[in-house]
C-alpha cells in the first residue's frame, strides 16, 4: 500500500512539471482528494487513469482540472460519467474505452470541444444518433465492440458527421463473402 502512495505522488510531482497526470496502471478504486490538492497549483492539460479499478468520477474533477485537454479513462470499471464533466471546456480527446457503459455518458454530447471519443469495447446496446449527429465539435466516435442493436447500428452507418467506427459483424461479414460470388 506504501508503495502505491509513493508512486502516486511521484507521478504528482512529475505532472507538476509536465502537465499530464499520469496514473494509470496505480490500483486506484477513485481519484485519492490528496491528488486534487497535491495539483491545486498545476494547471493539467491532459490526465491518464487508465488500468485500474476506478468506479466513478466524482464531480469535484471536473472543477479541478478545467483546463485538461486529453482524458484517458480506458480500462476501468465505470459505468456513467457525471454530468459536470460536460463543464471540461477545454477537452478535445475522451477515451472511456474498455468499461461497463451500456449508453454514451450525458456529458459526452454536451462537452463543447470533444473532437475524438474513443467508446469502444463496453457494453453500449443504443446511441442517441440524433444527439451524436448534433454535437458541435465531435469528428471522430469508436464504437467498435459494443453490442449494437441491429436498428441503432443501421441508423450509425448512415451519419456522415462525426465519422463513426463500428465493428464489423458476423451479418457483415457474411454479405461481403457472397459479394463476391459473381455467378
Amino acid at each position: 500500500m506504501a508503495n502505491a502512495v509513493t508512486r502516486v505522488v511521484h507521478r504528482c510531482e512529475e505532472a507538476a512539471e509536465s502537465l499530464r497526470l499520469d496514473l494509470s496502471e496505480c490500483q486506484l478504486m477513485q481519484v485519492p482528494d490528496a491528488v486534487y490538492h497535491l495539483m491545486r497549483h498545476t494547471e493539467l492539460k491532459g490526465c491518464n487513469l487508465s488500468g485500474n479499478v476506478i468506479t466513478k468520477i466524482p464531480p469535484k474533477f471536473a472543477v479541478k482540472f478545467s483546463l485538461i485537454t486529453d482524458l484517458n479513462l480506458s480500462n476501468n470499471t465505470m459505468s456513467k460519467l457525471p454530468d459536470e464533466l460536460a463543464d471540461l471546456a477545454a477537452l478535445e480527446r475522451l477515451d472511456i474505452s474498455h468499461n461497463a457503459f451500456i449508453a454514451l455518458p450525458h456529458a459526452v454530447y454536451k462537452m463543447p470541444k470533444l473532437s475524438k471519443l474513443n467508446a469502444s469495447h463496453n457494453h453500449i446496446v443504443e446511441i442517441e444518433v440524433d444527439r451524436l449527429e448534433q454535437t458541435e465539435s465531435l469528428e471522430d466516435v469508436d464504437l467498435q465492440e459494443n453490442p449494437l442493436t441491429m436498428p441503432n447500428r443501421n441508423a450509425l452507418q448512415l451519419v456522415t458527421r462525426p465519422r463513426v467506427v463500428l465493428s464489423v459483424t458476423a451479418a457483415d461479414a457474411s454479405e461481403e463473402d457472397w459479394d463476391d460470388l459473381n455467378v
